[in-house]
């Protein structure tokens, strides 16, 4: 039973990362109908970012908020510069726009910090507590914090402010938004602004278990689609309860499951996201879109 706990908080620690990343995808696709292919390499770019101001002398919660504001910074950026060009174009364009940034974001991340394997901090100790028979990782107990603390000051920014609300109002009916004053262009780049703090929350998390390196985010890139189509492309609240339950499955299969082991993790989180598309494409909190002709 003490083994079972222990993988089920390892999972929800990698979970947590999952659920960024996932709720950063539904964020976009909720305000443009498009899923942005370059989330993960904008969460390894961000990274990067912190990783270079911690090793010039700034401490890692100074370097923390300052990368979470150029990520912010980053992602109104890319939607300003890149996006809205081509806004009215048809979707397939836009995907490849976001796979263009993705090999671009790359490219330049390996071009300026190198391809070697970079170690990354941790703000808390690598040791363990002991509650319950269950050695618990203060790693996996503040990565799992950061992850919900920053979800839950989102959630508290689109309920309860003005400009959230506005945002809100937005992702549904652009065209009624415009019809009350709400700034629609601003709003589809303050939402993507907000996907990449959640993207840099994510790479920030994953880098000290994953090693920082260009590559880093592209594996837990495929996680969040997992947890993303598993909770519901469309439904914020499916991103973070999917995130959770794949980062708790892949881990006890992994564990309990001999031909699934360490190797076959990621080929089952596929199998995950192909099943829930067979059986329920809109996955656990996700609505059918019902289009008359």
């Amino acid at each position: 039973m003490a083994d079972f706990l222990q993988q089920v908080v390892s999972g929800l620690a990698a979970g947590s990362i999952y659920a960024s990343l996932a709720l950063a995808l539904v964020l976009i696709y909720r305000s443009t109908d498009i899923v942005n292919f370059a989330q993960g390499e904008m969460a390894t770019f961000t990274t990067f970012i912190a990783w270079s101001l911690m090793h010039r002398g700034i401490s890692y919660w100074p370097a923390f908020v300052l990368t979470l504001l150029i990520a912010f910074a980053f992602g109104v950026g890319v939607e300003r510069v890149l996006i809205r060009p081509v806004e009215q174009r048809p979707e397939i364009v836009i995907v490849i726009v976001t796979i263009g940034l993705l090999i671009a974001l790359n490219g330049l991340s390996g071009w300026i910090w190198g391809a070697d394997v970079k170690a990354f901090d941790s703000p808390c100790p690598n040791r363990s507590v002991e509650i319950a028979s269950v050695a618990v990782s203060l790693q996996d107990v503040g990565t799992v914090a950061v992850c919900l603390v920053t979800v839950l000051v989102l959630w508290a920014f689109f309920s309860f402010t003005t400009l959230g609300l506005a945002m809100r109002a937005t992702a549904i009916n652009p065209d009624a938004s415009r019809l009350v004053g709400v700034r629609v262009g601003w709003m589809l780049g303050l939402g993507w602004g907000f996907a990449a703090i959640l993207g840099a929350v994510a790479g920030m998390m994953a880098a000290p278990t994953v090693f920082l390196d260009p590559t880093m985010m592209l594996v837990v890139l495929i996680y969040g689609f997992a947890a993303a189509v598993l909770g519901g492309i469309d439904s914020p609240i499916g991103a973070v309860v999917g995130g959770l339950l794949l980062g708790v499955a892949i881990n006890l299969l992994g564990a309990y499951v001999d031909v699934v082991g360490s190797e076959l993790r990621l080929p089952t989180a596929l199998a995950i996201l192909l099943l829930v598309l067979l059986i329920r494409p809109q996955g656990l909190f996700g609505h059918v879109v019902v289009r008359r002709v």
